[in-house]
Protein backbone atom coordinates (compact mmCIF):
# COMPACT_ATOMS: atom_id res chain seq x y z
CA UNK A 1 0.00 0.00 0.00
CA UNK A 2 1.51 3.30 -1.09
CA UNK A 3 0.86 6.54 0.62
CA UNK A 4 0.90 9.70 -1.46
CA UNK A 5 2.15 12.69 0.38
CA UNK A 6 1.12 15.96 -1.12
CA UNK A 7 2.86 19.11 -0.15
CA UNK A 8 0.54 22.08 -0.01
CA UNK A 9 1.91 25.12 -1.68
CA UNK A 10 1.59 28.35 0.33
CA UNK A 11 -1.49 30.27 -0.71
CA UNK A 12 0.01 33.66 0.11
CA UNK A 13 3.42 35.03 -0.49
CA UNK A 14 5.07 37.03 2.17
CA UNK A 15 6.41 40.27 0.74
CA UNK A 16 9.39 41.67 2.48
CA UNK A 17 9.99 45.40 2.05
CA UNK A 18 13.46 46.63 2.48
CA UNK A 19 13.41 49.80 4.61
CA UNK A 20 15.80 52.53 3.66
CA UNK A 21 18.09 53.18 6.59
CA UNK A 22 19.72 56.63 6.59
CA UNK A 23 23.11 57.13 8.14
CA UNK A 24 23.12 58.70 11.55
CA UNK A 25 22.92 62.46 11.37
CA UNK A 26 21.50 62.56 7.83
CA UNK A 27 18.13 64.26 7.42
CA UNK A 28 15.45 63.70 4.83
CA UNK A 29 14.94 66.30 2.14
CA UNK A 30 11.71 67.55 3.70
CA UNK A 31 13.30 67.94 7.12
CA UNK A 32 16.29 69.73 5.60
CA UNK A 33 14.03 72.18 3.71
CA UNK A 34 11.98 72.87 6.85
CA UNK A 35 15.11 73.40 8.93
CA UNK A 36 16.72 75.80 6.46
CA UNK A 37 13.45 77.70 6.06
CA UNK A 38 13.19 78.15 9.82
CA UNK A 39 16.83 79.30 10.00
CA UNK A 40 16.32 81.81 7.17
CA UNK A 41 13.18 83.22 8.82
CA UNK A 42 14.94 83.49 12.20
CA UNK A 43 17.93 85.21 10.57
CA UNK A 44 15.69 87.73 8.81
CA UNK A 45 13.86 88.49 12.05
CA UNK A 46 17.16 88.91 13.92
CA UNK A 47 18.78 91.09 11.25
CA UNK A 48 15.79 93.29 10.41
CA UNK A 49 16.21 95.77 13.34
CA UNK A 50 19.91 96.25 12.54
CA UNK A 51 19.28 96.74 8.82
CA UNK A 52 16.42 99.12 9.56
CA UNK A 53 18.59 101.27 11.85
CA UNK A 54 21.37 101.41 9.26
CA UNK A 55 18.93 102.47 6.55
CA UNK A 56 17.46 105.19 8.74
CA UNK A 57 20.94 106.47 9.60
CA UNK A 58 21.94 106.92 5.94
CA UNK A 59 18.66 108.48 4.84
CA UNK A 60 19.45 111.91 6.20
CA UNK A 61 17.40 114.00 8.59
CA UNK A 62 14.05 112.64 7.41
CA UNK A 63 15.16 109.06 7.11
CA UNK A 64 12.60 107.87 9.65
CA UNK A 65 9.67 108.68 7.35
CA UNK A 66 10.84 106.67 4.31
CA UNK A 67 13.65 104.38 5.52
CA UNK A 68 13.16 101.57 3.01
CA UNK A 69 13.59 103.66 -0.13
CA UNK A 70 16.69 102.63 -2.06
CA UNK A 71 17.73 106.16 -3.00
CA UNK A 72 18.93 109.38 -1.45
CA UNK A 73 21.65 107.86 0.73
CA UNK A 74 23.89 110.29 2.59
CA UNK A 75 26.40 110.29 5.46
CA UNK A 76 25.38 113.66 6.89
CA UNK A 77 24.13 112.07 10.12
CA UNK A 78 27.51 110.44 10.72
CA UNK A 79 29.49 113.58 9.93
CA UNK A 80 27.25 115.61 12.22
CA UNK A 81 27.59 113.12 15.09
CA UNK A 82 31.37 112.88 14.77
CA UNK A 83 32.03 116.55 14.10
CA UNK A 84 29.35 118.61 15.84
CA UNK A 85 28.59 116.64 19.00
CA UNK A 86 30.54 115.34 21.99
CA UNK A 87 30.44 111.79 20.65
CA UNK A 88 34.23 111.43 20.89
CA UNK A 89 34.19 112.33 24.58
CA UNK A 90 31.32 109.97 25.25
CA UNK A 91 33.14 107.22 23.41
CA UNK A 92 36.34 107.65 25.43
CA UNK A 93 34.37 107.72 28.68
CA UNK A 94 32.64 104.48 27.74
CA UNK A 95 35.99 102.89 26.84
CA UNK A 96 37.40 103.86 30.26
CA UNK A 97 34.35 102.54 32.13
CA UNK A 98 34.02 99.34 30.08
CA UNK A 99 37.75 98.63 30.21
CA UNK A 100 37.90 99.19 33.97
CA UNK A 101 34.86 96.99 34.49
CA UNK A 102 36.41 94.19 32.44
CA UNK A 103 39.72 94.31 34.33
CA UNK A 104 38.25 94.52 37.82
CA UNK A 105 35.27 92.26 37.15
CA UNK A 106 37.18 89.43 35.49
CA UNK A 107 39.92 89.50 38.15
CA UNK A 108 37.42 89.27 41.02
CA UNK A 109 35.15 86.71 39.36
CA UNK A 110 38.09 84.49 38.31
CA UNK A 111 39.52 84.54 41.84
CA UNK A 112 36.13 83.78 43.39
CA UNK A 113 35.33 81.02 40.89
CA UNK A 114 38.72 79.37 41.38
CA UNK A 115 38.48 79.56 45.17
CA UNK A 116 35.05 77.92 45.24
CA UNK A 117 36.08 75.30 42.68
CA UNK A 118 39.29 74.22 44.43
CA UNK A 119 39.00 75.16 48.11
CA UNK A 120 36.57 74.02 50.76
CA UNK A 121 36.21 76.77 53.33
CA UNK A 122 33.35 77.63 55.68
CA UNK A 123 30.62 79.37 53.73
CA UNK A 124 31.75 78.50 50.21
CA UNK A 125 28.27 77.20 49.31
CA UNK A 126 26.62 80.23 50.89
CA UNK A 127 28.92 82.47 48.87
CA UNK A 128 27.79 80.99 45.57
CA UNK A 129 24.14 81.09 46.60
CA UNK A 130 24.51 84.75 47.53
CA UNK A 131 25.94 85.38 44.06
CA UNK A 132 22.91 83.69 42.54
CA UNK A 133 20.38 85.52 44.72
CA UNK A 134 21.92 88.89 43.88
CA UNK A 135 20.97 88.34 40.23
CA UNK A 136 17.27 88.13 41.10
CA UNK A 137 16.84 91.82 41.98
CA UNK A 138 15.74 94.12 39.13
CA UNK A 139 17.68 97.25 38.32
CA UNK A 140 14.85 99.56 39.42
CA UNK A 141 15.03 98.17 42.96
CA UNK A 142 18.80 98.63 43.26
CA UNK A 143 19.20 102.15 41.88
CA UNK A 144 18.24 103.95 45.12
CA UNK A 145 20.38 101.90 47.56
CA UNK A 146 23.39 101.93 45.24
CA UNK A 147 22.95 105.67 44.71
CA UNK A 148 22.99 106.22 48.49
CA UNK A 149 26.06 103.97 48.91
CA UNK A 150 27.98 105.72 46.15
CA UNK A 151 26.98 109.11 47.54
CA UNK A 152 28.22 108.16 51.00
CA UNK A 153 31.53 106.98 49.54
CA UNK A 154 31.84 110.11 47.41
CA UNK A 155 31.84 108.09 44.17
CA UNK A 156 28.91 109.72 42.39
CA UNK A 157 29.73 111.29 39.03
CA UNK A 158 32.98 109.33 38.84
CA UNK A 159 34.32 106.52 36.73
CA UNK A 160 35.21 104.46 39.79
CA UNK A 161 31.68 104.50 41.16
CA UNK A 162 30.21 103.40 37.82
CA UNK A 163 32.82 100.65 37.46
CA UNK A 164 32.05 99.28 40.94
CA UNK A 165 28.34 99.39 40.17
CA UNK A 166 28.75 97.40 36.98
CA UNK A 167 31.02 94.91 38.72
CA UNK A 168 28.31 94.27 41.29
CA UNK A 169 26.20 92.87 38.45
CA UNK A 170 28.78 91.14 36.30
CA UNK A 171 30.89 89.46 39.00
CA UNK A 172 28.20 87.08 40.39
CA UNK A 173 27.28 85.70 36.98
CA UNK A 174 30.90 85.48 35.82
CA UNK A 175 31.95 83.74 39.05
CA UNK A 176 29.31 81.06 38.49
CA UNK A 177 30.43 80.58 34.90
CA UNK A 178 34.13 80.41 35.72
CA UNK A 179 33.53 78.04 38.62
CA UNK A 180 32.03 75.57 36.16
CA UNK A 181 34.95 76.07 33.80
CA UNK A 182 37.57 75.59 36.52
CA UNK A 183 35.84 72.33 37.47
CA UNK A 184 36.77 70.98 34.02
CA UNK A 185 40.50 71.58 34.63
CA UNK A 186 42.07 68.54 36.36
CA UNK A 187 43.08 69.10 39.97
CA UNK A 188 46.35 67.28 39.28
CA UNK A 189 47.63 70.47 37.67
CA UNK A 190 47.26 72.26 41.01
CA UNK A 191 49.06 69.44 42.75
CA UNK A 192 51.96 69.61 40.29
CA UNK A 193 52.21 73.34 40.94
CA UNK A 194 52.42 72.80 44.68
CA UNK A 195 55.09 70.14 44.18
CA UNK A 196 57.11 72.66 42.18
CA UNK A 197 56.90 75.09 45.08
CA UNK A 198 54.26 77.48 43.75
CA UNK A 199 51.95 79.28 46.13
CA UNK A 200 48.16 78.96 45.63
CA UNK A 201 48.10 82.31 43.83
CA UNK A 202 51.16 81.31 41.76
CA UNK A 203 49.43 78.09 40.75
CA UNK A 204 46.32 80.03 39.80
CA UNK A 205 48.16 82.71 37.85
CA UNK A 206 50.81 80.62 36.08
CA UNK A 207 49.03 77.32 35.47
CA UNK A 208 45.26 77.75 35.65
CA UNK A 209 44.77 81.15 34.00
CA UNK A 210 46.51 80.16 30.71
CA UNK A 211 44.30 77.06 30.52
CA UNK A 212 41.16 79.07 31.27
CA UNK A 213 41.50 81.59 28.44
CA UNK A 214 38.28 80.52 26.66
CA UNK A 215 36.27 80.89 29.87
CA UNK A 216 37.92 84.22 30.65
CA UNK A 217 37.11 85.42 27.13
CA UNK A 218 33.42 84.67 27.67
CA UNK A 219 33.28 86.50 30.98
CA UNK A 220 35.28 89.43 29.62
CA UNK A 221 32.92 89.78 26.66
CA UNK A 222 29.85 89.60 28.91
CA UNK A 223 31.33 92.16 31.29
CA UNK A 224 32.19 94.47 28.39
CA UNK A 225 28.63 94.34 27.05
CA UNK A 226 27.25 94.98 30.54
CA UNK A 227 29.22 98.21 30.84
CA UNK A 228 29.14 99.28 27.18
CA UNK A 229 25.39 99.51 26.70
CA UNK A 230 24.03 100.12 30.21
CA UNK A 231 21.65 103.08 30.53
CA UNK A 232 19.89 103.21 33.90
CA UNK A 233 22.84 103.56 36.29
CA UNK A 234 24.91 105.71 33.94
CA UNK A 235 22.09 108.22 33.47
CA UNK A 236 21.52 108.50 37.23
CA UNK A 237 25.09 108.43 38.52
CA UNK A 238 26.84 110.64 35.93
CA UNK A 239 25.74 114.27 36.05
CA UNK A 240 28.67 116.11 34.40
CA UNK A 241 28.42 116.42 30.64
CA UNK A 242 32.14 115.78 30.30
CA UNK A 243 31.70 112.35 31.94
CA UNK A 244 28.70 111.16 29.97
CA UNK A 245 28.96 107.68 28.52
CA UNK A 246 27.53 106.76 25.13
CA UNK A 247 24.20 105.59 26.51
CA UNK A 248 23.73 108.88 28.39
CA UNK A 249 24.92 110.96 25.46
CA UNK A 250 22.28 109.44 23.20
CA UNK A 251 19.59 110.90 25.44
CA UNK A 252 20.69 114.41 24.47
CA UNK A 253 19.26 113.77 20.99
CA UNK A 254 15.75 113.44 22.45
CA UNK A 255 14.05 116.75 23.19
CA UNK A 256 10.70 117.53 24.80
CA UNK A 257 8.98 117.96 21.42
CA UNK A 258 11.22 116.25 18.86
CA UNK A 259 13.69 113.40 18.60
CA UNK A 260 16.70 113.44 16.27
CA UNK A 261 16.19 109.95 14.85
CA UNK A 262 18.89 110.33 12.23
CA UNK A 263 21.53 111.24 14.80
CA UNK A 264 20.36 108.55 17.20
CA UNK A 265 20.52 105.79 14.60
CA UNK A 266 23.91 106.93 13.33
CA UNK A 267 25.25 106.94 16.89
CA UNK A 268 23.74 103.50 17.47
CA UNK A 269 25.60 102.10 14.47
CA UNK A 270 28.87 103.63 15.69
CA UNK A 271 28.27 102.18 19.16
CA UNK A 272 27.58 98.76 17.65
CA UNK A 273 30.89 98.60 15.75
CA UNK A 274 33.29 98.07 18.73
CA UNK A 275 31.12 95.28 20.16
CA UNK A 276 30.90 93.62 16.75
CA UNK A 277 34.64 93.84 16.18
CA UNK A 278 35.36 92.44 19.64
CA UNK A 279 32.95 89.57 19.03
CA UNK A 280 34.57 88.82 15.66
CA UNK A 281 38.03 88.38 17.16
CA UNK A 282 36.85 86.57 20.31
CA UNK A 283 34.24 84.26 18.79
CA UNK A 284 36.55 81.22 18.71
CA UNK A 285 37.24 81.50 22.43
CA UNK A 286 33.58 82.32 23.12
CA UNK A 287 32.32 79.07 21.61
CA UNK A 288 34.95 77.01 23.46
CA UNK A 289 34.27 78.78 26.74
CA UNK A 290 30.49 78.44 26.56
CA UNK A 291 30.62 74.71 25.84
CA UNK A 292 33.48 73.70 28.14
CA UNK A 293 31.67 74.46 31.40
CA UNK A 294 28.79 72.14 30.58
CA UNK A 295 30.66 68.90 31.31
CA UNK A 296 33.12 67.97 33.97
CA UNK A 297 36.17 66.16 32.64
Amino acid sequence: MSTTVKEAAPTARTSVRTATVRPRGERSRGASIALHTALIVASVIAMFPIVFIVLVSIRGENGWTHPMEMSGFTLTNYTHVLGDTEFGTWFLNSVVVAGGTVLVGVLISASAGYAVSRMRFPGHRSLMWSFLISQMFPVAVLIVPLYNIMGTLGLLDSYGGLILTYCSFSVPFCAWMLKGYFDTIPAEIDESGRIDGLSPFGTFWRLIVPLARPGLAVTAFYTFLTAWGEVAFASQFMSSEGKYTLSVGLQTFVGPHRAEWGLMTASSVLILLPAGILFFFAQKHLVAGLTAGGTKG
